[in-house]
C-alpha cells in the first residue's frame, strides 16, 4: 500500500495552482490589469506583424526580427495569462503535470530566445550605423534566417536539462504549486530530493547567458528601459525564489508575471513608436479612416 502511495506522489497526475498567495480574494480585481496588458500585448504584437508582412518597404532585416520579437512576445504571454485568467475567474487551479512541464519548458525556451533576438536587432543597429555601407550584404536575408534558427536553438538546448531534471526528481511533498504559473524553481521545489543540480545550472544558465546578451545589448543601444524591464524582474524573481524568503510571497509571484507581461505589452508600442515607416503605416490603417467617419 505504501509502495502505490509513493508512486502516486514520485509521478503527480496533476499540480495545483494557487494564484497570488495572500490576495486570494483580490483575484478578480488583480484580473483587469492583467487581462489589460494580455489585450494589449495581443492586438499590438499582431499589428506589427500585419504590418510588416502587408508593406513590402518593411521587408528587411530589422522588420523581420521585430516580427521575431512578436512571435515570441505572443507565446509568451499566451502561455500564462489564459490559465492565469482561468484561475483569478473560474477557480480552475488544477493543470495536468505534463502540460506543467511543457508550460514551464515554453515560457524559459522563449524567454531566452527573446533574449537572443533583442542581440539580433541590436547587432542590426551596430552595423547599420558603424558601418552602413555594408549592412544589407552583411544581413542578407538567409543570414537573418540563421541568426533567426540559432536563436530558437539555443533556447530550445539551453532549457532541455531543465525539463530533464524536473520531470526525474521525486515529487512527494505536495503538489501545490504558490503561483500563477508552473515556475521552474517554483515547481522543483516540491521534490523530496537535492535540487541542487537543477538550481545552479538555472541560475549559471540566467546570469552567463543573460549577463552576456545585456552586454552585447548595451554596447549597441544607449536607452535601454525596454530591455531593463525585460531582464531585471527576472533576475529579481530568480534570486528571491532562492534566497529572498524574508520578500513576501505574492511580492515575488507578481514579479514573476509581471517580467513575462510587461514586455509583450511595452515592445509593440515602443517599436511601433519609434519607426516611421511602422509609425506612418499606423497612421493609415487607424488614425485616416477615423478623420474620414468623422470629417
Amino acid at each position: 500500500m505504501s509502495d502505490s502511495n509513493s508512486t502516486d506522489f514520485t509521478n503527480p497526475t496533476t499540480f495545483i495552482l494557487l494564484g497570488i498567495p495572500s490576495l486570494e480574494t483580490a483575484h478578480v480585481w488583480m484580473s483587469i490589469p492583467f487581462c489589460t496588458m494580455y489585450t494589449i500585448a495581443i492586438f499590438g504584437n499582431f499589428t506589427i506583424l500585419f504590418i510588416i508582412k502587408t508593406e513590402p518597404s518593411l521587408h528587411g532585416p530589422m522588420y523581420y526580427f521585430l516580427c521575431m520579437l512578436a512571435i515570441t512576445d505572443l507565446v509568451l504571454s499566451t502561455s500564462i495569462v489564459p490559465k492565469m485568467l482561468s484561475i483569478f475567474w473560474f477557480y480552475s487551479r488544477e493543470i495536468n503535470f505534463s502540460a506543467c512541464l511543457t508550460q514551464m519548458y515554453f515560457i524559459l525556451s522563449f524567454f531566452f530566445t527573446q533574449s537572443g533576438i533583442l542581440v539580433a536587432m541590436a547587432f542590426d543597429r551596430y552595423v547599420a550605423i558603424c558601418d552602413p555601407l555594408r549592412h544589407s550584404t552583411t544581413l542578407t536575408n538567409p543570414m537573418v534566417a540563421k541568426i533567426g534558427l540559432a536563436v530558437v536553438l539555443r533556447g530550445i538546448m539551453l532549457i532541455l536539462p531543465h525539463l530533464f531534471l524536473a520531470r526525474r526528481w521525486p515529487y512527494c511533498r505536495t503538489n501545490i504549486i504558490p503561483n500563477t504559473y508552473c515556475e521552474h524553481i517554483a515547481v522543483v521545489k516540491l521534490a523530496c530530493a537535492d535540487i541542487s543540480l537543477s538550481s545552479y545550472y538555472s541560475l549559471s544558465v540566467a546570469f552567463l547567458v543573460i549577463g552576456q546578451d545585456v552586454f552585447f545589448i548595451a554596447l549597441s543601444y544607449t536607452q535601454l528601459c525596454v530591455i531593463l524591464a525585460f531582464y531585471i524582474p527576472h533576475l529579481f524573481a530568480a534570486l528571491t525564489q532562492r534566497f529572498g524568503h524574508n520578500v513576501p510571497l505574492h511580492l515575488r509571484v507578481l514579479m514573476a508575471n509581471m517580467y513575462l507581461l510587461v514586455p509583450p505589452m511595452l515592445n509593440p508600442i515602443i517599436y511601433g513608436v519609434r519607426i516611421q515607416q511602422i509609425r506612418d503605416r499606423l497612421l493609415q490603417l487607424f488614425v485616416l479612416p477615423l478623420l474620414c467617419l468623422f470629417p
